[in-house]
Order: C-alpha cells, then sequence, then structure tokens
C-alpha cells in the first residue's frame, strides 16, 4: 500500500499481515458508507424494501469487524510490534470499531420508512436528508483520509464536523418548536430525532478516525481537543 507508505513506516516483515487488514477496513469502510447511503435514499424515497436492505445487511459490517479484530490481535501476538507499527494496527482496531458504530447508526436512520408523514411535514424529511447527505460527504473525506493517512485531510474533518452539530442544533430545535405546536405528531417526530442524532454521532464517529490517523501519524493524542487547540 503506496498511499500509506508502509515501506517507511514499519518493518518490511509487517508489510504482507498489514496489507491484508488495511484492505479488509478499506472495504469495511466502503459497506458502511454504501449502508448510509441506502438508509437516506430509502428515507427520501419512503423505501420500505431498501430500509429492510440495510436493516438486514448489518451483519457483514458486524463479522467483518471481528474478523479485523482478530487479525489485529493475532498480529499483535505473533511480531509483538512497537513504536509506529503497534500505533498503526491500534489505529486500524479503533477506526473498525467506529466504522461498525456508524452502520449501527445507519440503522436507525432507515427505520424512519417505518412511519408515515404527512404532506406538510415533508420539508422535515428533505432537512433530515441534507443533512444526512453532508454527513455522508463527512465520511467520503473520513475514508479517503484513512487510505491515504493524510493528517491535512483529517484535520480538515474535524473542522467540518462542528458545522455538522451546529446544523443538528438548529434542526433539533426546529422540531422542537414543531412539536410543540403539534403534540399530535410527537410519536412521528421522535423517528426523526433519533435519525438526526444518529447522523450527528456519525460526524462524531468520523472525527474520531480522523484523529486516529493523527495518532498514527504524528503519535499525538488528540481527543477530547477542539480544533482550534490542536497544535502538531
Amino acid at each position: 500500500m503506496d498511499n500509506l507508505n508502509l515501506g517507511r513506516h514499519i518493518s518490511g516483515q509487517f508489510n504482507d499481515d498489514l496489507e491484508n487488514i488495511i484492505n479488509h477496513a478499506m472495504h469495511m469502510g466502503g459497506l458502511v458508507e454504501k449502508q448510509l447511503r441506502d438508509s437516506l435514499k430509502a428515507v427520501y424515497e419512503n423505501d420500505a424494501a431498501l430500509a429492510n436492505i440495510v436493516l438486514s445487511s448489518d451483519y457483514q459490517i458486524n463479522n467483518l469487524e471481528m474478523s479485523i479484530d482478530d487479525e489485529c490481535t493475532r498480529i499483535i501476538a505473533k511480531r509483538q510490534p512497537a513504536a509506529g507499527d503497534l500505533r498503526l494496527i491500534m489505529a486500524i482496531v479503533k477506526t473498525i470499531a467506529d466504522l461498525e458504530r456508524i452502520g449501527d447508526e445507519a440503522q436507525k436512520i432507515a427505520k424512519v420508512t417505518s412511519e408515515s408523514f404527512s404532506e406538510s411535514q415533508q420539508y422535515l424529511l428533505l432537512n433530515l436528508d441534507s443533512l444526512g447527505h453532508n454527513v455522508l460527504a463527512l465520511l467520503q473525506e473520513t475514508l479517503d483520509a484513512f487510505t491515504r493517512m493524510d493528517v491535512d485531510a483529517a484535520l480538515a474533518v474535524h473542522q467540518k464536523d462542528a458545522e455538522i452539530d451546529q446544523r443538528y442544533k438548529s434542526l433539533m430545535n426546529e422540531l422542537t418548536e414543531y412539536m410543540m405546536k403539534e403534540p399530535i405528531a410527537i410519536p412521528q417526530m421522535m423517528s426523526v430525532i433519533w435519525a438526526l442524532r444518529a447522523l450527528e454521532r456519525i460526524g462524531d464517529r468520523c472525527t474520531n478516525i480522523c484523529e486516529y490517523i493523527i495518532y498514527f501519524v504524528k503519535g499525538k493524542v488528540v481527543r477530547h481537543t477542539k480544533f482550534e487547540e490542536i497544535h502538531l
């Protein structure tokens, strides 16, 4: 994997093993990205069949996470890696855990299709779709940063997540006002609230992954650090 500069960062004997788990992690990322895209499409098009596919396909992501985690454990036990070698393996272990949770959040979004919305409520779903595609783009940028272990791209995602958070808060306020005016719609709106919350959490997971990239490349832990306070 030239993009990760494996020859520069780790011992040559680890290359084959690490290329294998990196490729599996990238494949897992692709599945998670598709799951999120399909869940948003299912809600936008009110496609219950597609939503069911999202809900039933989660086992693939779960199995991949367990398989990659087992392989990482095997490499640690067999190779006893140190320094940057170990940082890379730990970054992968943490990344696949967050990818698995992103898949779980995508399922919550797909469940919105189980509700029926009036014509006057459709704008709420449009807002959900708009935020959803912003988050999908963030996930795509995160996976690209992971593929290249690009610190600058990781920092850019870290900054963009703050914009996602602001948009999420604005939509939550809008939903709260709507439910105060239309209390009969509260049960329906709760599914939208859970979907919005899921999108906000996916943004947070993307930020986590980008922090693991920084940890691998720079050897610096920046978790729980605001973007403007990160100094590399």
